[in-house]
């Protein structure tokens, strides 16, 4: 041993021990999905803690000397027989008691057993020290390198620290109206059984206010079952806030809703409350399902969920190039649909996967954190077909009900990583909207391409708006890009409202056995909606200068290579809660959109001067005072009083209330003429995808918003944590002073600004445009592709469960014409594509 003594000694002074903040890449290589499970292991560099598997372990040696890592490489222990098994050689499996993926009681997520194998390996020879190997070592060498070795296994890989956020949807806080809430002292005495909804008789889904102790049904949930929305209807009359729900009542606690707080509460004085109407908590028992057991199971109903993952039929598995499946990382589903979708597009593969060696040869010295090499890192994995193998003792078959098909696959965890970072809703593990998700990457992917082949192109095209005067019949045209295109759902067209009608007559009487019927809406219903003009019943016309009504058309200035539609199935309901719509649209396979070009300024068409509408003003208001939240006595003299709005404070309130961006709000109230709330919310639902929508009102006349003034002092902390996310320190400042300081409003800005910013220097990876792919100067304005309007279906998204943040994503692609179903490690030939049921759908064009 004296010759790898010799050695360690050499290179002793580049080992080193993790310190707490260090991040220590052990679970999976930095350039490819290699882990410690992996043929050959994973080798942890004893200097920088990346990992890189046995394929390019020594192309990292040769490119920075690293001579010592650490190899790791498990084995999968043989499962042991439980002895509650059913016979059929596996466990059976627990049913999901909570409302989460991947901890205890939540939703499955299988935990393999592994045997671990650890050693030093010195290259370029591959010598290898274990740890009884130290012993004869020179005390200096052997306290260094076992130390080493010791602080890379005890430190949290950078993956099991993001896996520690998991997503737990029952986490509930205390309620704020439990410390001090009053009861009235009304003889209510309740008894322990037998309650009934003292409106309508029903005698399940029964909540007690803890106010005044009245038994009420609950609400009516999506699909018509549920109770009949007595108990909000007394709270909306009342205002109590609590109520407790009859039969989940237990000595460990009970369900408790703040309708005030609108939310599942904790309510620490719940026993105490509860006896107050006569109700020893100590002594009852559970009779119904919990919330969470009843969101479980709407979470897994017959319907939707079945149907949308096929889970009837015995599924072929299918493997190979293109059908790598994607392990879920806990609420990660909306991550990887979209991601196996977009890499079937022609642009990405080329972007990033045909130049997988030049990405990696020329990757910076931490590819971890470089969008390039992880971009192509996850392509390669899907295409490459190298994790497209079947996943050893996959488990309990449960019946062959389910379909098989579960993959080694790949774990986006790095990938992920990246693309969350920073944000304030992909950077978590809980489920997201994929459509949100399209765009975030899409920005990310314009961000890192701004020369050089952009495959986001491949999505983009330019909508021409067209508004008309009905006063003037002069017309006014503008251009926007847009990626998405987003057809809403007319209800009012179901082909089945009879059907429809008689369901929800039976579940009013309530007969439980009253099926679930879907709405059918055409799609051209839907498609109507974007083709008829839109009546605009308060336009500012400036060749009138008043308000008037026009007329806006829509239509594409451009036609891209591929076109994505999205199905609004998410909505507000009357109550502004937002709801799923459960319908089934008759999407077709082929599409032609030629009627749908836009013509531009017509023949003797008369085009709308350029001139700003004119600020609100009452003369009769002092200046002093008059700035809303942006003004104080201190600093008006800092705004032209003559641009300073008057603004309805009450309507800015109620829709900030809402959970509209504040800015927003004022905007609203501002272009509305304060002409009241359903004007202002007109306005908003109208302006929600517009790029500036929560960006400061800007007054005509006025150069800057609030919140830009020289002597405003900006966040250090928002300016570097934007700055990480690959914007110069010059983009970062802008996009604060435009959004008042607010970090998370400067994200969004920063992204739907992108055009504003052609100018300045983006960075990817830590190196300028210039840099990294040859030439600075932008292209003048947005390159669109143009071609013929005619497309066909070559995959869709389906989303199950009752709104975005929650429920399940699943995709379907069609591979040499035979739709393949991805539910996150399960590739599966299609039986039945739900297209239907989908939420996004993706053509591309055909070829003349």
């Amino acid at each position: 041993m004296a010759d790898v003594g010799e050695i360690l000694m050499s290179v002793l002074s580049t080992i080193r021990v993790p310190k707490p903040g260090d991040r220590v890449h052990k679970d999976e290589c930095a350039l490819s999905f290699s882990s410690p499970e992996s043929e050959g292991g994973l080798y942890v560099c004893m200097n920088t803690f990346l990992g890189f598997g046995s394929q390019y372990v020594d192309r990292q040696h040769a490119r920075t000397g690293q001579r010592a890592y650490l190899h790791i490489t498990r084995t999968r222990k043989a499962k042991k027989e439980d002895d509650s098994n059913s016979g059929s050689g596996h466990p059976p499996k627990k049913k999901p008691t909570r409302l989460a993926i991947g901890i205890e009681g939540g939703f499955d997520v299988e935990q393999e057993q592994y045997e671990e194998d650890v050693k030093v390996v010195i290259l370029p020879d591959r010598q290898e020290v274990m740890s009884e190997d130290l012993a004869t070592m020179p005390d200096v060498v052997r306290e260094r390198v076992s130390l080493s070795m010791t602080g890379i296994m005890a430190a949290d890989s950078v993956s099991h620290t993001l896996q520690v956020q998991q997503w737990d949807g029952e986490v509930r806080q205390e309620s704020r109206h439990a410390a001090d809430l009053k009861q009235l002292d009304n003889g209510v005495k309740i008894p322990p059984s037998g309650w009934r909804c003292e409106v309508c008789d029903l005698q399940e889904n029964l909540w007690m206010n803890l106010t005044d102790g009245k038994v009420l049904c609950g609400r009516r949930y999506f699909d018509g079952s549920g109770g009949n929305n007595h108990a909000l209807q007394h709270f909306q009359e009342t205002g109590y806030p609590l109520a407790v729900k009859l039969g989940t009542i237990t000595p460990d606690g009970a369900d408790v809703y703040s309708y005030e707080e609108d939310d599942m509460v904790l309510n620490s004085k719940l026993a105490e409350h509860l006896t107050h109407f006569g109700i020893d908590m100590m002594t009852m028992e559970k009779t119904e399902r919990t919330m969470t057991e009843l969101e479980i199971a709407v979470n897994q109903r017959v319907g939707e969920w079945e149907v949308i993952q096929e889970s009837g039929t015995t599924l072929r598995p299918l493997f190979g190039p293109g059908l790598t499946g994607m392990k879920n990382l806990g609420n990660s589903c909306y991550l990887n649909s979209v991601m196996q979708v977009l890499f079937t597009v022609p642009d990405f593969q080329s972007k990033y996967v045909s130049n997988i060696d030049k990405i990696i040869n020329e990757a910076p010295s931490d590819p971890t954190q470089d969008f390039k090499t992880q971009v192509a890192k996850l392509g390669y994995g899907l295409l490459s077909g190298e994790y497209s193998k079947p996943a050893p003792d996959p488990g309990d078959e449960n019946g062959a009900s389910e379909p098989r098909g579960d993959q080694i696959g790949i774990a986006p965890r790095m990938f992920k990583a990246l693309v969350g970072r920073g944000h304030p809703e992909f950077s978590t593990n809980r489920q997201q909207d994929a459509q949100e998700f399209l765009l975030h990457f899409i920005n990310m992917v314009e961000r890192n391409c701004r020369s050089g082949p952009n495959p986001s192109e491949a999505f983009r095209f330019l909508v021409e708006e067209r508004i008309v005067c009905q006063q003037s019949q002069k017309a006014k045209y503008t251009q926007r890009v847009d990626y998405i295109v987003q057809l809403p759902v007319p209800m009012d067209q179901a082909t089945n409202t009879e059907e429809l009608q008689e369901a929800e007559r039976r579940r009013e009487e309530g007969d439980s056995s009253a099926p679930t019927v879907r709405a059918q809406i055409p799609f051209t219903a839907c498609m109507a909606a974007l083709s008829e003009p839109e009546i605009l019943t308060d336009f500012w016309s400036s060749a009138v200068q008043a308000k008037t009504t026009a007329t806006k058309t829509t239509r594409f200035a451009s036609f891209p290579d591929h076109l994505v539609i999205q199905i609004k199935k998410f909505t507000f309901g009357l109550d502004w809660v937002p709801k799923k719509l459960d319908v089934s649209i008759d999407v077709p396979d082929t599409l032609d959109l030629s009627a749908l070009r836009a013509t531009g300024q017509q023949p003797g068409e008369e085009l709308l001067p350029e001139v700003a509408p004119p600020p609100l003003m009452t003369p009769d208001v002092e200046v002093k005072g008059i700035l809303g939240s942006h003004g104080n006595e201190e600093d008006d003299s800092l705004y032209s009083p003559l641009l300073s709005p008057v603004l309805d404070d009450s309507t800015v309130s109620q829709l900030c209330e809402m959970g509209f961006p504040p800015e927003a709000c004022r905007k609203a109230v501002y272009y509305t003429g304060n002409t009241g709330i359903d004007a202002a919310m007109n306005w908003i639902m109208s302006h929600m995808d517009d790029p500036d929508f929560s960006a400061p009102l800007v007054l005509p006349g006025c150069s800057s918003g609030p919140g830009t003034t020289p002597t405003e002092s900006l966040s250090e902390e928002h300016l570097a944590t934007i700055v990480s996310m690959g914007f110069s320190r010059d983009q970062a400042t802008k996009a604060l002073r435009a959004t008042s300081n607010v970090l998370d409003r400067a994200v969004d800005w920063i992204f739907s600004h992108l055009d504003d910013l052609e100018s300045m220097d983006v960075s990817e990876g830590g190196r300028s445009a210039a840099e990294s792919e040859g030439g600075r100067d932008p292209p003048p304005g947005p390159r669109v592709r143009d071609g013929p309007g005619k497309y066909e279906l070559f995959a869709f998204i389906s989303h199950m469960g009752t709104s975005t943040m929650c429920g399940h994503y699943v995709c379907h692609i069609k591979k040499d014409q035979q739709w393949v179903i991805f539910n996150d490690q399960k590739v599966c030939a299609s039986e039945k594509p739900p297209k239907d049921l989908g939420y996004l759908y993706f053509y591309r064009r055909v070829a003349e």
